[in-house]
């Protein structure tokens, strides 16, 4: 077969309008009785001279920074919306695949995304004021403290939900963050831990009212602090809940001579505790508890488990954590 011969600047201009069009490769042929080689031929000669040799534009510099800023404002959109929001703002036609590739090398990679509390302004001021206040602290003064909470343990651990867009470093971003939520199917749990080990464990069968709470401070607490303080001084730990602080509990500690350690509110990246909760959560999940009798029984022996040493490392991480507030200006850590 002898050479192809090219074609006409008209017919290339035909193709190019076509192409403008929509229209297909094969259909631009059928349409002027041409091979589709001879199309996809002038189609690439045209390429040549312009950065996009298709109809469709395709995203710029400029788009991909208008998609830096979309993804920034819609932490929590799927690339399928995120892909709808960038055609419409920038008038390219892209596919979710581009969408994906291109956040990607913006540096976001979809996560699941960190839980935290929600601070505003005035709790944040707080707890940089009470950061400041406590960053003289050594790690022995803060091994006088017993720390204490209460926590959820599920059966059903439920899916982890929505992700979230991020960068590397954003993972406690206020925007990035998932806000906590309640689970069926559980018990809930009071304890107590200090660098010398884990305390008594209480499993609550009602509502923690003022009264509930002393009877749990007066069964659970003061034995604990007997067997690892003896005559020694402590300090009592414990967050803003409304039986905590209510007046008959201030009462109560003052009755007793235990000294309370003043707390910010929506700080449990401050407390060390929840991160010994998360330690014993991570141990039962693996045991897969399918009864409340099982999960009780496996969150105990969990809990026994813990180490003295586990326990003084977390606490000797309190110097870490108060700084990391303030690096943050009162908002949520890693912690």
């Amino acid at each position: 077969m002898g050479k192809q011969r090219d074609l006409s600047t008209g017919i290339v201009a035909q193709i190019q309008a076509l192409r403008q069009q929509g229209l297909t490769q094969t259909k631009i042929a059928e349409q002027l009785g041409i091979s589709q080689s001879s199309v996809c031929k002038a189609l690439k000669k045209n390429c040549s001279k312009r950065t996009n040799c298709s109809g469709v534009r395709k995203p710029s510099a400029r788009d991909n920074k208008q998609l830096r800023k979309i993804a920034v404002s819609n932490r929590f959109k799927s690339t399928s919306e995120l892909t709808d929001l960038w055609n419409k703002q920038t008038g390219a036609d892209v596919s979710r695949s581009t969408t994906y590739r291109r956040l990607r090398e913006l540096g976001f990679k979809s996560r699941v995304p960190a839980v935290k509390p929600m601070l505003n302004k005035k709790q944040m001021e707080k707890r940089l004021k009470w950061a400041k206040e406590h960053s003289e602290w050594t790690a022995e003064d803060w091994q006088k403290v017993v720390f204490s909470d209460e926590s959820r343990f599920c059966i059903s651990f439920g899916d982890q939900g929505p992700r979230v867009w991020r960068r590397g470093g954003e993972t406690y971003n206020h925007e990035c963050v998932k806000r906590s939520v309640k689970f069926p199917q559980s018990v809930m749990v009071w304890g107590c831990m200090s660098a010398r080990g884990v305390g008594k464990l209480c499993f609550l069968k009602k509502t923690v009212n003022a009264a509930v709470y002393q009877d749990i401070l007066e069964t659970f607490l003061i034995p604990t602090v007997e067997e690892q303080f003896g005559e020694e001084d402590f300090i009592f730990q414990q967050d803003l809940a409304p039986a905590h602080a209510a007046k008959s509990t201030k009462d109560w500690f003052t009755k007793k001579q235990l000294e309370v350690l003043a707390w910010p509110a929506n700080s449990p990246d401050l407390n060390v505790i929840e991160n010994l909760w998360a330690i014993v959560k991570r141990k039962i999940r693996d045991r897969k508890p399918t009864t409340l009798d099982q999960l009780k029984q496996n969150i105990a022996t969990a809990w026994e488990a813990v180490s003295a040493e586990t326990c003084d490392k977390l606490v000797k991480s309190m110097p870490r954590r108060l700084q990391a507030v303030i690096q943050a200006k009162g908002a949520a850590t890693k912690y």
